[in-house]
Order: C-alpha cells, then sequence, then structure tokens
C-alpha cells in the first residue's frame, strides 16, 4: 500500500498520539501500595532509611506518595532522552577503546573533568550498552560453574551521578548477567538533586529498559554511602548482595565465580579484579598478563592502599585463577551472602557519610571468622576519580570520624600508629566520633581474634614502624635542632630525603625506622642510593624509593659513634651545609657533627 503525502502528515500526529496514550495508559496501570508491610524486611532488628519510593520496571511501590505520568511530562522525558539518544555517537568506546574529542568538546570535557572529576561529555557520546573485550584468563574460560547458583541482588548508591555513567553501569549488569541469577537491581539515590535523575530516571527505566528487575529507593535526606548501602541491603531479597559504585562495567561473566565462590564457602566475602576505567576517554585499562593484579592494604594513617600479593599467597595458590586472600578491600565493590552480612554486622551505621567503613569491615570479617578474598575470573572496571565532586554533609570530617570508631573498636594497642597522625582522636569522646557501645558488645558477641593476630597472620608483611626493628623515632641530627623528614612530599613517586626542624613529639613525617634487615625506611618507602650514579662525585642524593625488593642498595648500618652508613657504598648520610628543608645527601664518612644522627630509640 502507497501512503502519499497527505496521508502522512495526518498519519505522524495520529500516530504519536496514540504511542503517547499507550505510555500513559501503562503509567496509569502502575500499582501503588502505602502499607508498611512492603519495607518490612527478614530481619526485623535492622530499620529501613526514610524512603519515598521503590521503582521495578512496570511496576512503582510509593510510601504516602502517589503519582502517574501526564501526556505534558511524558512529552518532556521524550524530549530530554530524545535529546541525548541523539548525540550518542555509534561505535565510539567501543571494546573499551579510549574514546577522544575535538574541538569545542574537547574544551568542554576539560571542563567536566575540573569539576565532575570525569569527563561527562565523552561519557554522554558512548552507548550505553557498548562492547568490552574478554580480558580474563584463559583458564577462566574453561571453568563450568554450578547450575543451581545462589540469586544476587545487586546494590547501586548514587547522589548527582551523571546520568549516562549510571545507566552505562546498569545497562553492563543487565547485559552480561544471566537472568536466573540476577534477583535485581537496586537504586538508592542518596537524596540527588540533578534534574535528569529524578522522574526522568523513573521513566526512562520503565518505558527503555523493560526489566522488572530494576528498583529504585529515594531516600527522603541525604545519609551517606554507609547508611543509603544499608537502606538497599535492608530491601534486598537476593541470597547474595553485590555493591558496585555507579560508575561501573561488568564484564562477561562477571557474576558466576562470586556466586560459585559463596556457596562454596558462605563466610566468605569476595571480590572482583578492579580494573580501571579512564576519567578521561573511559578506556578501560588492564594489564595484558592477567595473572598481575593487586591486593587491599592500608596505612597506619588508615586510608586504603594497594599492595602486591604476599608471598605467602603466592606459594600457597593451586593455579593462577584461585582465590587470593586479601587484608582488606576498597570497599566499592565486593559480594557477600545476605544473611551472613548481618550476622556478621553489617555495616557500623553510626559512622556518617563516606570513609573508614571498608577497613573497618575488613577487619571485622578477618578477626571474626571470615575470608575476605579476589576471584581472579570476575572482573569489573571502575572509574577511579582524582577528588570527590560533592561536599559531604556538614563539612564533616567523615573519613576522619570513621576511621577513629573502627580504630578504637578493632586495633586495640596498635590504634597508637593512628593516633601518631590523628591526634585529637586518641581520646574516645562520644560527642566527636559517637558511642561504640553496640560495636564493641558485638566484637565480644563474635568471639573476634585480636588485631596482633590478624598482622601476624593475614598481613605479615605489613611494616610496624616500632616492632622488629633495630631503631624507630626521629633522626636528629647531633648539635642542631633538624631531623630526617619527608617534607610533606609525595610518597607514592620517588622523593629525596631532607631535613626540617624537629617537632616537639613524633609526627608522622618525622617517623623513620632502621629495620632488622638494615632499611632506613618509612611506612612504605626506604632511603636508597643509586650504586650506578657514584662516580668521582663526592655528594650523592639519598632517594626515598618503594621498599619492595629489598637489595644493597637500600641496607644501611648505624655505628656506634653514630654514623649511618650506606653498606654498599660505604659513604655516610651527611647534612654538611644543609638546614631547613634542604636535601640530606651521602658522602665519604668523617668526624663531621653533620653526619652524626640519633633515633629517639634504640631496641
Amino acid at each position: 500500500m502507497i501512503i502519499n503525502g497527505r496521508c502522512r502528515l495526518i498519519l505522524k500526529p495520529l500516530l504519536w498520539i496514540i504511542y503517547l496514550s499507550v505510555i500513559v495508559l501503562l503509567a496509569r496501570q502502575i500499582v501503588h501500595y502505602t502499607d508498611k508491610s512492603v519495607f518490612d524486611i527478614t530481619n526485623s532488628q535492622h530499620e529501613l532509611a526514610d524512603a519515598s519510593v521503590i521503582l521495578t520496571g512496570n511496576q512503582s511501590v510509593y510510601k504516602n506518595k502517589y503519582q502517574r505520568w501526564s501526556i505534558d511530562e511524558i512529552e518532556r522525558y521524550e524530549k530530554w532522552i530524545n535529546e541525548y539518544e541523539k548525540g550518542i555517537v555509534n561505535e565510539l568506546g567501543n571494546n573499551g577503546k579510549p574514546a577522544k574529542l575535538y574541538g569545542r568538546d574537547k574544551y568542554k570535557a576539560q571542563e567536566s573533568l575540573k569539576k565532575a572529576a570525569v569527563n561527562i561529555i565523552v561519557s554522554n557520546k558512548i552507548p550505553l550498552n557498548r562492547k568490552l573485550p574478554d580480558i580474563r584468563d584463559s583458564l577462566c574460560t574453561n571453568v563450568t560453574y554450578e547450575s543451581s547458583l545462589p540469586t544476587a541482588s545487586v546494590i547501586i548508591i548514587f547522589y548527582n551521578e551523571p546520568w549516562s555513567l549510571l545507566m552505562r553501569t546498569v545497562r553492563s549488569v543487565l547485559d552480561r548477567t544471566p537472568d536466573n541469577y540476577l534477583k535485581e537491581i537496586i537504586l538508592v539515590d542518596d537524596h540527588s538533586d540533578a534534574y535528569e535523575l529524578q522522574d526522568i530516571l523513573d521513566y526512562y527505566i520503565f518505558t527503555r529498559l523493560l526489566s522488572d528487575k530494576v528498583k529504585i529507593i529515594r531516600l527522603s535526606e541525604r545519609v551517606g554511602l554507609i547508611r543509603a548501602r544499608l537502606s538497599g541491603a535492608k530491601n534486598a531479597t537476593g541470597d547474595v548482595l553485590v555493591f558496585l559504585d555507579a560508575h561501573c562495567e561488568v564484564i562477561v561473566q562477571w557474576l558466576e565465580p562470586l556466586l560459585q565462590r559463596i556457596k562454596e564457602k558462605r563466610n566468605s566475602v569476595l571480590m572482583p579484579i578492579i580494573d580501571s576505567i579512564s576519567e578521561e576517554t573511559l578506556e578501560y585499562i588492564h594489564d595484558n598478563d592477567p595473572s598481575i593484579f593487586q591486593i587491599g592494604g592500608f596505612t597506619w594513617s588508615g586510608h586504603f592502599t594497594w599492595i602486591d600479593i604476599q608471598a605467602k599467597d603466592r606459594e600457597s595458590r593451586k593455579t593462577q585463577i584461585s582465590p587470593v586472600k586479601s587484608p582488606t578491600m576498597a570497599g566499592g565493590l565486593f559480594a557477600i551472602d545476605r544473611n551472613y552480612f548481618w550476622e556478621i554486622g553489617s555495616y557500623d551505621d553510626k559512622m556518617d557519610g563516606w570513609g573508614g567503613e571498608n577497613l573497618e569491615m575488613s577487619f571485622r570479617i578477618w578477626q571474626c571468622g571470615g575470608l575476605l578474598e579476589i576471584i581472579p575470573c570476575s572482573r569489573v572496571g571502575h572509574i577511579f576519580r582524582n577528588f570527590h565532586p560533592y561536599k559531604f554533609p556538614n563539612n564533616k570530617d567523615t573519613h576522619g570520624i570513621n576511621t577513629a570508631r573502627l580504630v578504637h573498636v578493632w586495633m586495640d594497642e596498635y590504634k597508637r600508629l593512628f593516633f601518631l597522625h590523628r591526634e585529637e582522636f586518641e581520646q574516645k569522646s562520644d560527642e566527636l566520633i559517637g558511642d561504640l557501645s553496640e560495636r564493641i558488645k558485638l566484637r565480644q558477641k563474635l568471639k573476634c581474634k585480636n588485631f596482633k593476630w590478624y598482622l601476624d597472620n593475614i598481613y605479615p608483611e605489613k611494616f610496624i614502624p616500632d616492632e622488629n626493628v633495630l631503631a624507630y623515632g626521629r633522626v636528629k641530627l647531633e648539635n642542631k635542632n633538624l631531623c630526617l623528614d619527608n617534607l610533606q612530599r609525595d610518597e607514592d613517586k620517588s622523593y629525596n630525603l631532607g631535613l626540617y626542624p624537629c617537632h616537639s613529639r613524633l609526627f608522622p613525617s618525622q617517623l623513620f625506622s632502621l629495620s632488622n634487615i638494615g632499611e632506613l625506611r618509612r611506612e612504605h618507602t626506604c632511603a636508597t642510593i643509586n650504586k650506578q650514579a657514584i662516580t668521582a662525585k663526592q655528594h650523592v642524593n639519598v632517594k626515598m624509593t618503594e621498599c619492595n625488593n629489598f637489595d644493597d642498595e637500600k641496607e644501611w648500618i648505624l655505628t656506634e659513634n653514630k654514623h649511618i652508613i650506606h653498606v654498599a657504598t660505604g659513604l655516610c648520610l651527611d647534612a654538611t651545609g644543609i638546614g631547613s628543608q634542604g636535601d640530606v645527601f651521602a658522602s665519604p664518612c668523617s668526624n663531621s657533627h653533620e653526619q652524626y644522627w640519633s633515633f629517639d630509640f634504640l631496641l
């Protein structure tokens, strides 16, 4: 049948009206509930954070709120979605390739990076369902998983997250997770105020994703990551809780290895290998050797850090895809049996905002009988931002306060090392860090081991600056009030060892140790002399470099006459002619007082 131009003019608006009418009818068929029993979770001791809506594909659950979309709203939302979809460039970023912009788009992208710590411009142009490479170890493709695995509830918290990043996270989970294992995706909105994260998000999920597995919980006030996750967990119905950040992309068969391991060991808390997605180009970055990855550690200042797999665990692995024990978790991505999550103490709900919760959970899992492992056949990409693009409620130091809570409960006498960095938290003040009685009771109830057990058995490679060393403390230059100091330089990079006026107490920047094997070191960095740089020069720079792989370039001795001598070169640590904020060096040993040093404590 041939339709002439006049008929087309009549049919086009008519079809548009029919389309909108169908959407309205569907929207009006949304089932509404106000019965509080909808929100009752099996474990009644946990109260649900105040949530205004849960949206599930073609079903909305409202608490004292009724909503339906008018034709005007539908037209407005369709216009926004159509404008967004027009900007998508097919194949851009496909297979995880970097997406580059030019001209005005490049300028806008740079502004986006400054404001949001991620390139929203390029994210908006990359398809939500882009393909990603299968970068797993080849051994993973030969693994057969049981057909009767537990189901998973994937919980994603967001606060003013760029729309395309959030939706790409959701799409990747929907597209790469077997339907029979995915019970639901729970999006928890921590009181966002971005326009596109309000009703447009609900409408998009309802009309585009066409999945009854996606739910939204909207919180009536901002509560922070920890309490928002608790809200999601309380509404979850899957056998396993899988927490993901809102800026992730999963790859093929990411979930099955996690579910299989939890079925085998119910008390295991699992992380995938976390690959990096570039915040600038959204390139999916990974090592060409899938067997190379890192595990979680921590610093005495209370921060998570990445470390190499410990020697004892490298040696005990049966294959290169066997689970690897990790002393800590990054916190953004992990899976845990839902009932075990509550039994082990879930999260410390007195913690505010963000920060510290990952170390608290890590210590608690290990000390209270659980396992924390990385599963090499599960891989997820994650955007690591250089800064937080939003402020925390009341501008509180949530990381410091939360970390102080975990330190007082779990670290026993080793909390002394945290207090070197944050002495203001040394006193257990309820006013400052809140009541700890419930968490202390939890530790007693679970009959948890002490922190020394954790260090000895789980993290034996963790350097303790005042144990198993020959000397530690400030390293003071004789007859002068000058001490070795890192001068607040970036310890993630190599830097020159410096001098600064001695602090009246032991301060982190001036804490040095002489280890039992002869390292002149800080927590992660060691004083190093490059032997190849020694020629006829009398003065040689002393660099602080990563302590990994001890060799003779890092070996020193402290003599009775207070020389600190570099064993391989025979040169002495020297401060001749150096004042505050200058760099020390090594030179031929002499009787100069500028080569005499003393530690606060000799062991």
